[in-house]
């Protein structure tokens, strides 16, 4: 049995991989279809600019920040209450986050639907049909709002079909904007100083009736109103109703007093009869000090001049000593009398440990209350102010305007897109066109398809070259056969290109017998097969029927040829 010979199976082309020139020569084959798509596109793009309906458009400008008026007070109220903590960013007459924030406000709902209902209700009464109308539609279709990169100006703009409602609507909107710069600052202030009056009002009773208890509960224990208190609310009630002096105060004077006598006590007896307590108390024995400081002045005249021993140094040693003991005594006397009257004064002005602290408590609560109520009443005339205070709205810098030429259609551009979107919806067709055809059109997907080597590239109009690849081919692939099959692909058997071939063949290959026709049967039979195919003959259906039959037949393929597209049907 004889071997069936394998013919290459040819490599599919790379679909992801595309021909620029491929690309080009598809778009040039099909450039009538092209100039259709693009001409019609250009047409309806002019008749949409000739009879769309004009838009008109107006605009302002307008300066969000306004400079700061009371932002201090008001700043120093809300730091001071909590409760009123939105008026610390209304200095600025309403400008509060940021003005991105701010941007995203004047384009809701709470500032300009009036505006809105104004156009739906316009629009209405001329006839039109308003029913699907919505706000968030026309305030993405209508109504422009955008912030000046960097800075606070802010760029509104209104377009429409109606050019009568251009004007009224903008100057709304200006109006609304300018309403709404101080519309926030009066409601929280005015919500500031009716919260401030009704918290007055709640505190009042209540602070009247803790300062009444304090002083009862101080007149009925003989208490003073400061009594008990730290220093500083000592410092702060003083005068507060305040019965007498103090007398915790007096209880803590006397304590210190004897705290410092028995101090004193201690030292004057540590220092016994050799050395002399200082202490205030000596100024009652001024007389017997004078003595002793002569004394002492005098012995410290001897001993510079006189030795320790020396009998006058001795005296005056004793009479020194003598003194010492007298002082010191006469000082421990009166320190111990003293004692006893600071110790007397304490203990007069002593009082039982509950009574203190619960004075105390009462104290303290009327402190604070009544503190409290004055904050609150400095608070409401801050706000009251503030409140009584004229803002100026946000200043307008550009009036609101009706150009005076419709923004659309623009007819150059409406009419260029037009034209760009045919080009490309005609490109478009004309590549799905060609792919759809199947045609092959580029040599290297034949070179993929087609089984065998391209053994010539035969160009008739180019009679020199075509003369010598025949020669070459006759003397070379196809020297010394009898028969040769010529196998059309793509291409009319009895076509003028083929019998053109086949007579230039026959004259350079006399004795041999060629055979051009599709039937491979009868091809089998010749010495060699050659293919013959032009670009755009051959579609890749026929390739792969072509590709399954010779594989049937089992018989190499010498090459094949490729004839130029010149008459090609």
């Amino acid at each position: 049995m004889t071997a069936i010979p394998q013919l290459p199976q040819p490599t599919p082309p790379a679909d992801d991989e595309i021909d620029l020139r491929q690309l080009a020569a598809a778009l040039q084959r099909h450039w009538r279809l092209i100039a259709k798509v693009a001409s019609g596109a250009l047409a309806l793009s002019t008749l949409y600019a000739l009879l769309a309906p004009r838009v008109w458009q107006g605009e302002f400008q307008i300066v969000l920040a306004a400079p700061d008026t009371g932002g201090g007070r008001l700043a120093q109220l809300a730091a001071a209450n909590p409760m009123l903590a939105n008026l610390a960013s209304m200095g600025g007459g309403g400008f509060k986050d940021s003005l991105e924030t701010e941007v995203k406000v004047l384009e809701s709902p709470s500032v300009l639907k009036p505006v809105f209902d104004f156009v739906r209700s316009s629009k209405q009464r001329a006839g039109q049909n308003v029913d699907r109308m919505r706000f968030s539609d026309w305030l993405k279709d209508n109504v422009e709002v955008k912030l000046e990169k960097g800075t606070s100006v802010l760029n509104i703009s209104y377009t429409d079909t109606d050019k009568s409602l251009i004007l009224p609507v903008i100057q709304r909107i200006s109006r609304d904007y300018q309403d709404y710069s101080g519309r926030d600052r009066r409601r929280d202030i005015a919500n500031a100083v009716a919260y401030l009056k009704q918290a007055i009002a709640d505190l009042t009773p209540k602070a009247e009736a803790s300062m009444q208890r304090a002083q009862a509960y101080a007149l009925s224990n003989g208490l003073g109103l400061t009594d008990g208190m730290p220093a500083g609310g000592a410092g702060e009630s003083s005068g507060s109703g305040s019965v007498g002096s103090s007398v915790e105060g007096s209880r803590q004077q006397a304590q210190a007093k004897v705290l410092l006598l028995q101090q004193q006590l201690v030292q004057a007896r540590a220092n016994g009869n050799r050395v002399l307590f200082q202490a205030p108390q000596l100024e009652a024995n001024a007389e017997l000090y004078k003595q002793y400081q002569a004394t002492e002045a005098r012995l410290s005249d001897l001993r510079s001049r006189l030795r320790d021993n020396d009998e006058l140094v001795r005296n005056l040693q004793r009479q020194r000593l003598s003194l010492i003991t007298t002082l010191n005594r006469q000082t421990i006397g009166l320190l111990q009398g003293e004692l006893a009257t600071a110790q007397a004064a304490l203990q007069a002005s002593s009082r039982p440990k509950e009574v203190v602290l619960k004075h105390r408590e009462l104290v303290r609560q009327a402190i604070r209350d009544e503190k409290t109520l004055a904050e609150l009443e400095n608070q409401l005339q801050i706000a009251q102010l503030e409140q009584a205070k004229q803002t100026e709205p946000w200043e307008l810098i550009s009036t609101p305007t009706l150009l005076d030429a419709p923004v659309a259609p623009k007819k150059g551009r409406t009419m260029a897109l037009g034209l760009l979107a045919g080009l490309v919806a005609g490109c478009g067709a004309a590549l799905v066109v060609d792919r759809r055809s199947g045609r092959v059109f580029s040599q290297d997907e034949l070179q993929q398809l087609l089984p065998g080597p391209l053994l010539a590239h035969l160009n008739a109009a180019d009679a020199t070259t075509l003369d010598g690849q025949l020669t070459l081919l006759a003397r070379g692939p196809l020297a010394g056969s009898q028969r040769v099959g010529l196998i059309p692909v793509g291409l009319p058997s009895q076509g003028p290109q083929l019998q053109r071939l086949l007579s230039a063949l026959r004259q350079r290959m006399p004795r041999t017998e060629l055979h051009c026709d599709h039937d491979l049967v009868e091809a089998a039979n010749c010495d060699h097969q050659l293919l013959i195919t032009s670009l755009g003959a051959p579609t890749r259906s026929q390739l792969a029927s072509l590709s399954q039959q010779l594989q049937l037949q089992g018989r190499p393929i010498t090459g094949w040829l490729l004839l130029d597209d010149t008459g090609v049907a």
